[in-house]
C-alpha cells in the first residue's frame, strides 16, 4: 500500500477543534504524520479542500445490501467508511434454521430475500467473517438485536420469558458480544420485540453492560408516547448501569409538533444524573418502514403467516379497521392513522409496482375505497413486504434535536424498493450543505464531529473517527462550497455531490466523485474486554 499525502488539506479533525490547514501522510492504512512540508510517492492536491475523518452511519440497514453489492456505492459516495448493522431488534444473526426464515419474511420489506442467496451463517460471529469472506467497502459493526434473540427462546409469545427463556436470551446475547458485537439494539414497536416488558431489558441491558456494550432502542412509541418512550429507556439505562444510544431520536406526528425541548429536557437531567447516552438522528421528516408495522400488536403475534390469516379473517380485520381508524394502533404509535401520510416506497409483488410514490388514501379515492382497505388489501398481495415514507415529521423538532450535545448522525435508509427514502443516499452530504453550510444550525466543525469523533468514542472504536499520527486512514476529502445531497424523494438514489475522495484503511473507495471497486473494509468486532480490536 504507497504512501500518499494529501498536500494542503484544510483539516477537520473529528474533534470539534477549529480547523487548520496542513499536509496528512497515510501508510499502511494508517495517518502517519500530520505537518507542514510532508512527501510521498502519492500526493493528492487537497488546496481549497476539507480533509475529515470517515463519517461512522450509527443507524444503518445494509445486513444484506453490504453482502449483495459489496462496493456498496450509496454510502461511499457519502464519504461513509463505518456502519453499524443489526438495527431495531431485527436481523439475521443470531439465528437458527426457523427463525432465520420467519426474519427473511418479516424483513423483505427492509432488506429484500434474494433468490439463491447462501445464508451460511446462523451466529454472531458466522455472519460477522462472512462480510470478512466477502470483502466490502466499509466498515461494519454490529449490535445483537433482542427481537431475534426473543424468537430464539420463544418464539412470536405475547408474554413475559419463563426463567429458562429469559436464560437462553441472556446465553445468546452474551455469545453475541464475545463474537464482536458492539451491544444490543431493540426494536419495541416491532413484533416481537414489543411484547418484551421492562424487566426483561433491564435484564439483559446488564448483560450488555458487562461487556462494555451499549443498548441501542428502537423505542415503543414516537407518537403519543414518545415522552414516555424515552423516560422508560433512560430507566434501563439507569437500572442495569448499561450505555445508552437512543436510535432515530424524533418527535413524531401532530401530538408532538414543538415539543423536542421535553425530550433534551428529560436526556439533559439523566446526563448531569450520570447516564451514559447518546444519540441519532436523520436530517429529514418523513420517516420509512414496512406497512406491516402499522398493524396492532395483536394481529402480527405468530409471525408473518399468522398475521396473514388475521387479515383473510372478517373479524379480524374489522378489529385491526378500529385500531387504526378510531382507537389509534400501536403499530402506528398510538396515533389514528392517516392515510394521507403514508406513501408507498417498494413492493416486492411486480402486479402492485402502480402503487410506489402514491399515498393510501390516493389509491383510495381513485379506487373508491377507504384507505383502510387499501392498506388491508396491500398487506395481502405483497404478502407483508411492502415499504412505506411516513410523513409525520416537524422541522423545529429536527433542528432542535440535531444541536443536542450528545447527537450524532444515523440514516436509518432503506435501500430496497422502488422508491426508497433518499436518506439512504443523502443523509451525510445533507448534514454538511443544507444544515451547517446553508442553514448553519451547526458549524462544519461540530458537523464532522457528530459523523466522525463523537460516534467513534461510542462505538469503543478508539483509533478511528479522528486525523491523528496512529489513527487508521478511515478519511473524506470534500468540497466545503459543493458538498450536498443530490437524492430526492422522486430519485432517491442519485449520488452525493462535492465528495471528492474516500478512504477506507486507506485504500481509495472514491476517487475524483467516483466509485474504485475497491473493497478494503472489515468487520470491527469488540473484545470480551469491552474493547475494539483493530
Amino acid at each position: 500500500m504507497r504512501a500518499t499525502v494529501f498536500r494542503g488539506a484544510t483539516v477537520v479533525d473529528g474533534t470539534g477543534a477549529e480547523r487548520y490547514r496542513a499536509d496528512v501522510r497515510i501508510e499502511g492504512g494508517i495517518v502517519t504524520d500530520v505537518g507542514p512540508g510532508l512527501d510521498a510517492p502519492e500526493t493528492v492536491d487537497a488546496d481549497g479542500l476539507v480533509l475529515t475523518p470517515g463519517f461512522i452511519d450509527m443507524h444503518a440497514h445494509s445486513d444484506l445490501a453490504l453482502l449483495l453489492e459489496p462496493e456498496h456505492p450509496a454510502k461511499v459516495t457519502q464519504g461513509v467508511t463505518c456502519e453499524v448493522l443489526g438495527q431495531d431488534g431485527l436481523s439475521y444473526a443470531p439465528v437458527d434454521d426457523t427463525t432465520l426464515a420467519a426474519l427473511r419474511r418479516q424483513l423483505a420489506g427492509w432488506n429484500g430475500d434474494p433468490d439463491g442467496f447462501d445464508w451460511d451463517w446462523r451466529g454472531v460471529a458466522g455472519y460477522l467473517d462472512r462480510i470478512d469472506r466477502t470483502g466490502v467497502a466499509v466498515n461494519a459493526c454490529y449490535l445483537v438485536p433482542h427481537g431475534s434473540l426473543r424468537m430464539l427462546a420463544m418464539g412470536w409469545a405475547d408474554r413475559a420469558p419463563t426463567p429458562a427463556e429469559l436464560d437462553r436470551m441472556r446465553q445468546q446475547l452474551a455469545q453475541g458480544l464475545l463474537d464482536g458485537a458492539v451491544g444490543m439494539s431493540s426494536g419495541l414497536s416491532y413484533t416481537p420485540g414489543m411484547y418484551a416488558d421492562t424487566a426483561e431489558l433491564v435484564d439483559l441491558c446488564t448483560v450488555v453492560a458487562a461487556y462494555g456494550g451499549f443498548h441501542a432502542p428502537h423505542q415503543r412509541s414516537y407518537g403519543r408516547g414518545a415522552l414516555e418512550g424515552y423516560e422508560e429507556m433512560v430507566e434501563i439505562a439507569r437500572r442495569s448501569g448499561c450505555a445508552l444510544h437512543l436510535t432515530h431520536a424524533t418527535m413524531n406526528f401532530g401530538v408532538n409538533e414543538g415539543r423536542a425541548g421535553e425530550l433534551l429536557d428529560l436526556l439533559d437531567e439523566a446526563l448531569v444524573d450520570g447516564v451514559d447516552l447518546t444519540l441519532d438522528s436523520y436530517p429529514y421528516l418523513p420517516g420509512s418502514t414496512t406497512l406491516a408495522a402499522l398493524l396492532p400488536s395483536w394481529a402480527t403475534e405468530g409471525g408473518p403467516d399468522a398475521a396473514l390469516r388475521r387479515l383473510a379473517d372478517p373479524q379480524a380485520r374489522e378489529r385491526i379497521r378500529y385500531e387504526v381508524e378510531v382507537r389509534g394502533s400501536d403499530g402506528c404509535h398510538g396515533v389514528v392513522t392517516d392515510w394521507a401520510t403514508i406513501q408507498v416506497s417498494g413492493v416486492r409483488s411486480p402486479d402492485l409496482a402502480d402503487a410506489v410514490g402514491r399515498t393510501v388514501a390516493d389509491l383510495g379515492a381513485e379506487q373508491g375505497r377507504s384507505g383502510t382497505d387499501v392498506f388491508l388489501d396491500l398487506l395481502v398481495r405483497d404478502e407483508l413486504a411492502t415499504t412505506i415514507l411516513q410523513h409525520v415529521g416537524h422541522e423545529e423538532n429536527v433542528r432542535a434535536i440535531m444541536r443536542h450535545r450528545a447527537h450524532t448522525v444515523g440514516s436509518d435508509g432503506l435501500l430496497v424498493g422502488a422508491r426508497p427514502h433518499p436518506r439512504a443516499w443523502g443523509t451525510f452530504p445533507r448534514y454538511l450543505g443544507h444544515y451547517s453550510r446553508e442553514l448553519g444550525v451547526l458549524t462544519l466543525e461540530e458537523t464532522v464531529a457528530r459523523m466522525t469523533g463523537r460516534p467513534a468514542a461510542r462505538l469503543g472504536l478508539d483509533r478511528r473517527g479522528r486525523i491523528a499520527p496512529g489513527h487508521h486512514a478511515d478519511l473524506v476529502l470534500l468540497d466545503p462550497e459543493r458538498v450536498r445531497d443530490a437524492a430526492t424523494f422522486e430519485h432517491p438514489r442519485l449520488p452525493a455531490e462535492g465528495i471528492e475522495h474516500v478512504y477506507v484503511n486507506g485504500t481509495a473507495v472514491v476517487r475524483q466523485g467516483r466509485t474504485t471497486g475497491a473493497r478494503p473494509g472489515r468487520a470491527l468486532r469488540r473484545t470480551d474486554r469491552g474493547t475494539m480490536a483493530l
